[in-house]
């Protein structure tokens, strides 16, 4: 596919920008796995065989029970973990202290809107560290007004708000600010989500999310904003290593390389595993904070025996996670049809040190046997070896696959199509479905309402459907594989020669309204899949078919634009917001009357359906 350029800030050699985690007391360094028997359920007549409760005991050898039933599967990788908030607030001044003295800002990367138990936890944490002083001097009115740390500094400022002592309030919000502001020089400033507004990525918890933060940041030469309004070097608190090294690797990649060239750069795709709540994102009813010092356990209901267990402090983090064995096994499955599909290397994001990750990798490699991998590369490596291999990949315009696990799958899945194509927005996820189906995901802009805000103000519709192309092209590809359907083979193939030159051309959506926006992109976007058609050699009848089309089309591109452009700048009636009029809508989306007439001459015609295939003619 062509290439797509778009601003990325170039690197210094001498950049100070690194990412800090822990060296212990992290989910990693803690993590324990136990793997269920696959003859779980015939070894053991109990009712409650293969069924495991999750229980504190504290120190007088009192039990109290955190969930009493977690049913498992045969084959099933269970995993156990917990973070040291002592040792994790030791982490935080530690790094507060080193963000001063290297003179850069100070910035902390969760993703608290998923690991809605602990990441909040953790948030709450660096807050009352960094502002250690201010919380310690007012315990009493932190106590009384029950401010919550875990939402954030703005709790603090939304209880100031509403405390009646004038001269109390006015005294706080001074000490905070004064923070802020770098003015007591004991603290490195702050990241910002807001420099005009005072906003900190220590406001709210999920104002600076992980994988939309650090894809952001790298392509501002690894810089943030400061409270200053302006750019920065910065430290990037990422504190439990399971994923943190990989992020820092990319960090340390581009002082060394430099940026990337989105014209140039290699792609990355990725298989994730994902089914049925795997891993950390499944974990949110399975994770604890320790209500005493004691030890939290996992016990099987049906023996009494302990599968795993970790001594904890008062408020230590604790959480199980549940991989099955049937994922697994399509996991694997995905990966080596990717790697044939792709002629591309494919790599198993796979940490040998870690304990869930060592009983993947004996799966991977046993259910490896399974298929027939000759000719293929398929490697299995730790995160952060695997990320720089990637990176020199990609680097030199080598595509890659990548096969990781749930939350790696998520961040990755905004990493590279940030650095590739400057959104996650025009991203595409490919989620095969366990019953052979597939799922073609486009987008991850979410529900986007200032672009509608924007349609229904101006007539103009920016948004880019770039990611609902490639979902089009990877569904019919999919659909002539499956059915073996060799002219859906070649619409694809056209589609994606479209989509290649549309992104050549830079027909993507403008931001402002009078400029090419969703209808025009659209518009090129059939005149260049049409003409692909009609000059295709592989299926001659379709060439034939397409070719007036291409033609008309091509012939009318500046009448077409004019009708599209009627109305612009003019408010849109769509006949709602979040459900709309079809018929009004449909009159805002296809105002050219030329494109339709030529777009409805090509409709109803199953041009591409084989008619000896029912199950292709059925879709």
């Amino acid at each position: 596919m062509a290439s797509h350029r778009h601003p990325m800030g170039a690197w210094s050699p001498d950049s100070k920008s690194h990412v800090a985690h822990m060296d212990g007391d992290d989910f990693y360094g803690s993590e324990q796995s136990h793997v269920v028997p696959f003859d779980i359920k015939e070894s053991s007549t109990h009712k409650d065989a293969g069924v495991v409760r999750i229980e504190f005991v504290s120190e007088d050898g009192s039990t109290k029970i955190l969930k009493n039933k977690t049913p498992l599967q045969p084959g099933e990788v269970i995993d156990a973990s917990k973070m040291d908030v002592a040792a994790l607030r030791d982490f935080y001044k530690q790094e507060i202290d080193d963000a001063k003295d290297k003179g850069v800002l100070f910035s902390l990367h969760l993703k608290a809107t998923m690991m809605k138990v602990s990441d909040p936890i953790m948030f709450g944490h660096c807050v009352e560290v960094f502002y250690r002083d201010t919380f310690a001097k007012h315990a009493e009115f932190v106590k009384e007004h029950q401010v919550d740390a875990t939402k954030g500094l703005g709790d603090f400022y939304a209880k100031l708000e509403a405390c009646g002592d004038a001269q109390l309030k006015e005294q706080i919000s001074n000490e905070l600010e004064e923070c802020l502001k770098n003015c007591d020089h004991v603290r490195p400033p702050l990241a910002m989500v807001d420099s005009d507004r005072g906003v900190t990525n220590l406001h709210v918890p999920s104002d600076i999310i992980i994988d939309a933060s650090m894809p952001a940041a790298l392509r501002e030469s690894g810089k943030m904003w400061g409270p200053d309004g302006e750019l920065a070097d910065t430290k990037y608190v990422i504190p439990d290593r399971s994923y943190a090294t990989s992020y820092k690797k990319v960090v340390e990649h581009c002082i060394e390389h430099g940026a990337f060239d989105p014209s140039t750069m290699g792609a990355v795709s990725n298989v994730g595993l994902m089914a049925q709540k795997a891993q950390e994102y499944g974990s949110h009813d399975k994770t604890f904070e320790a209500p005493a010092q004691g030890s939290i356990r996992v016990v099987a209901r049906d023996t009494g025996e302990v599968l795993m267990e970790h001594n904890v402090k008062q408020g230590d983090i604790w959480r199980m996670c549940q991989t099955k064995d049937s994922p697994i096994q399509d996991w694997v499955r995905l990966a080596v049809a990717r790697a044939r599909a792709t002629e591309s290397p494919a790599i198993f994001w796979l940490d040998a040190t870690r304990a869930h990750d060592a009983n993947l990798i004996q799966k991977v490699e046993t259910y490896l046997k399974d298929h027939d991998t000759t000719g293929l590369d398929i490697r299995i490596m730790a995160p952060e070896h695997a990320m720089e291999e990637t990176l020199m990949r990609s680097r030199k315009g080598l595509d890659t696959v990548s096969v990781t696990g749930n939350v790696l799958r998520d961040y990755l899945t905004d990493l590279f199509p940030i650095l590739e194509l400057g959104t996650s927005a025009k991203m595409l996820s490919i989620v095969p479905l366990l019953a052979g189906g597939g799922l073609f995901e486009t987008g991850a802009g979410g529900s986007a309402p200032k672009h509608v805000q924007q349609l229904q103000a101006s007539n103009h519709l920016r948004w880019d459907s770039l990611g609902e192309f490639l979902a089009l092209a990877v569904s019919i590809e999919d659909l002539a594989e499956k059915t073996s359907n060799a002219k859906a083979a070649v619409v694809a193939d056209a589609l994606n020669d479209g989509i290649g030159k549309l992104l050549a051309e830079n027909k993507s959506p403008k931001r402002k309204p009078g400029l090419l926006d969703n209808r025009g992109s659209h518009f090129y976007l059939a005149l260049y899949w049409a003409d692909a058609m009609a000059n295709q050699v592989k299926a001659p009848e379709l060439a034939a078919k397409f070719a007036p089309a291409a033609a008309l089309l091509a012939a009318n591109e500046e009448r077409i634009l004019e009708e599209l452009a009627v109305g612009s700048h003019a408010p849109a009636d769509i006949g709602g917001y979040y459900k709309v009029d079809a018929a009004k809508a449909d009159e805002v989306m296809r105002p050219s009357q030329t494109l339709n007439a030529i777009i409805d001459s090509l409709r109803n015609d199953s041009v591409f359906i084989d008619d000896a295939d029912p199950i292709a003619r059925a879709a």
